[in-house]
């Protein structure tokens, strides 16, 4: 008898822009971290085409700490979600998500420490796919934020 093993992982990055163009931090490739909705309500139920099955259509960032397995939303969210403004598959085996948080995607008057990203189902509430936390950056209002997902099945 043979046994099929599905492995999944994820990759993503957080890049701040200054006005210019330059960049004013970089998280570089960090782990993902799979919540327990991510892989039932969106990978599944999704399988089974099941009512209340979900996907990804956006990034939030925050401030919040660590994100544990069980968590529904990103601890310290801030600013706007923005939706995901390419999903690509360049191999069978993975999903490349990417976002930009424009100029002013939050309005803070004051610089804030962001430090975590999710993907979520919804521009508000609904249930958070994946995420993790990384080395907290300053973001001020006037910097745009690009930022990129992989997720590899194996």
């Amino acid at each position: 008898m043979s046994e099929d093993s599905i492995k999944i992982k994820g990759m993503f990055r957080v890049k701040i822009v200054n006005p210019d163009g330059t960049f004013a931090g970089d998280s570089g490739w960090q782990k993902n971290n799979v919540m327990n909705l991510g892989f039932n309500k969106f990978l599944v139920m999704s399988l089974g085409s099941i009512t209340g099955s979900l996907y990804i259509s956006h990034m939030a960032l925050g401030t919040g700490g660590t994100i544990a397995t069980d968590q529904t939303a990103l601890a310290g969210e801030v600013g706007t979600r923005t939706a995901v403004t390419a999903a690509t598959s360049n191999t069978s085996k993975a999903l490349n998500l990417t976002a930009t948080f424009a100029s002013g995607w939050h309005s803070s008057a004051t610089a804030h420490d962001i430090s975590n990203i999710g993907l979520f189902n919804s521009v508000s509430g609904g249930s958070m796919f994946a995420g993790n936390t990384y080395a907290s950056s300053s973001c001020a209002s006037n910097q745009a934020v690009n930022a990129s997902y992989v997720i590899t099945f194996s």
